[in-house]
């Protein structure tokens, strides 16, 4: 469906509506598009082998000449993490700031493209000026430093994106929130509002980062052994705050974790975390001090299989052992659907004898997203005249849309949209026009794209109902069976205790088998269709279950 409307701007979300992580969202204006954001998410748990998704960008690189740059509101995954894949098949210019910029560069180097990227660092009230659109970048509070709104400004009115934010009126960095620009926005007349929902459900604000060193400290000053914390690698005020503990009680701090040892590093380079040298000791090193004298600050918040902490807790860990006193502080919230796996952690190192601290028992988390009373403060210096929710789960984009209506918003300039709705604005009217190919695109080690439907359908049988191979070797000239059958399996049955099912399954495979050889067919997509249908068959009649058959069959 085609709008009428001439001067319009078009806005179409990628990723990231409805769902967790992924988020990109271009911005268009006449023959010029900017994108905000590059994220990824991460596997639901049906995707079998799945290392990361990433959003499918067929519309950018149908229209890669109208594509201006990529536009970065801060540097956490769900936001960047997709660039070194993206910046592959479209390679424009990246604006962000110094440590958003900093994340991505170690990511770029890791895919061996950092040289033939445009990275362009700017500073919170920079501007950049296309031809037709400017893009401005505006100083925001999130759970990692750097963070920005941004604003794009075109003849036809401005669209404000808030990226992920909270209002924190006593950060650890003292960057305060700039209200103010956006106040001033809203005077001037704000077309189009995107913003964050991802905390909509809760009502009040969200609690000051300065809060949790309060508590930091007094658990820090009551431990008498090693103090391990847990926390997202990215939160690099979190950090700045375990680091103040330690440094207090003089303990010498130890990063585990590649992604903690990696962002902690980029951070002290740009001067975001401060340690002094002297305070800094490698994980391997820990044993030549006293248990009262060493903080070790670890990934693993989420239970992640393969992350430190969870090497930890299950003893595998190549150089943390639990010892007894140990006191492990979880600072993180779960993120919908790792619960079962933290508390498998937690449960694995009260086993070992450690002391364990999560947020149920103390404040020592706190959100980087802004609750009702916040979101409520930004429509009302904003002053949208339309308003689209993004960030957050498609329950979260429906409580955000009705938030504005209560807020006084005409529910008809109010846009809940899905992932490649086209939302064209005007200062007249907005509307869905239509929708763009878009969607996810699975990462499987080094294979991107490769693994679609067909091949997770597999594999979710393979995890459900095992393999069964049939082999048997067929004597071309003379129309017999020469070897076999022999049947494999994987997954399945376990073969000595089920020996009467395997051989019922040998004698239904040799008897179809003779009966298309006795027929003459020595077609094989023949034999291989009638052994799998009366496997099958027999399978699920007698144990209700539906392996994957593969019949081999060879001549000779």
């Amino acid at each position: 469906m085609k709008s009428k409307i001439k001067n319009k701007i078009r806005v179409i979300s990628l990723g990231g509506l409805g769902e967790i992580g992924k988020n990109i969202t271009a911005i268009e204006y006449k023959d010029e598009i900017i994108v905000i954001d590059c994220g990824i998410s991460f596997p639901e748990p049906d995707m079998y082998g799945v290392d990361l998704v990433i959003p499918d960008i067929t519309y950018l690189l149908e229209n890669k000449d109208k594509v201006k740059g990529f536009f970065l509101t801060h540097g956490h995954e769900d936001h960047i993490g997709a660039l070194p894949y993206v910046l592959k098949q479209l390679n424009v210019p990246v604006y962000g700031t110094r440590l958003t910029l900093g994340l991505v560069e170690s990511k770029l180097e890791e895919h061996n493209i950092l040289k033939d990227c445009d990275l362009n660092v700017v500073k919170a009230g920079n501007t950049i000026k296309l031809e037709n659109i400017s893009v401005e970048f505006i100083r925001n509070s999130h759970s990692i430093a750097d963070s920005c709104a941004i604003a794009v400004h075109t003849p036809i009115g401005r669209v404000v994106h808030t990226g992920d934010f909270k209002v924190d009126y006593t950060p650890i960095d003292g960057e305060v929130m700039d209200l103010q620009r956006l106040s001033t926005l809203g005077k001037q007349g704000v077309l189009l509002l995107l913003a964050d929902s991802t905390n909509v459900e809760r009502q009040g604000y969200t609690i000051s980062e300065k809060v949790i060193g309060e508590s930091l400290n007094r658990i820090f000053g009551k431990a008498t052994g090693r103090v391990i914390v847990a926390t997202f690698a990215s939160n690099i005020h979190r950090l700045q705050q375990i680091v103040n503990a330690s440094i207090f009680y003089e303990r010498k701090i130890a990063f585990s974790g590649r992604s903690m040892e990696k962002i902690s590093q980029v951070a002290m380079n740009l001067g975001y975390l401060n340690i002094p040298e002297e305070s800094i000791v490698g994980i391997n090193e820990i044993g030549k001090y006293d248990s009262e004298n060493i903080t070790i600050i670890t990934t693993g918040s989420q239970g992640e299989p393969m992350s430190a902490l969870t090497r930890i807790a299950a003893g595998i860990h190549r150089s943390v052992q639990v010892e007894k006193g140990d006191l492990v502080i979880i600072s993180a919230s779960p993120i919908p659907g790792n619960e079962k796996c933290i508390s498998n952690v937690i449960n694995d190192l009260f086993k070992r004898g450690a002391e364990v601290i999560y947020n149920s028992l103390e404040e020592i988390h706190v959100s980087g997203h802004a609750c009702q009373e916040e979101l409520k403060l930004i429509h009302s210096l904003v002053k949208p005249k339309y308003f689209m929710p993004v960030h957050g789960e498609y329950r979260h984009l429906m409580q955000h849309g009705l938030l504005a209506e209560k807020l006084g918003m005409d529910k008809s300039n109010i846009f809940v949209s899905q992932v490649g709705d086209v939302l064209e604005v005007h200062s007249k009217a907005a509307t869905i026009s239509g929708k763009v190919k878009t969607g996810a695109i699975m990462v499987d080690g080094l294979g991107v794209g490769d693994v679609g439907s067909s091949v997770l359908h597999d594999r979710k049988l393979l995890a459900q109902d095992g393999i069964l191979t049939v082999v048997i070797t067929i004597k071309k000239d003379s129309y017999t069976i020469v070897a076999g059958p022999d049947i494999i399996t994987r997954g399945f049955v376990y073969v000595r205790e089920s020996e009467n099912i395997i051989n019922d399954a040998r004698d239904i495979v040799l008897k179809e088998v003779e009966k298309k050889l006795a027929a003459k067919d020595m077609s094989r997509r023949n034999i291989k269709f009638a052994v799998k249908n009366s496997l099958s068959q027999f399978i699920y009649m007698k144990i209700k279950r539906r392996p994957i058959i593969m019949p081999i069959i060879m001549e000779v």
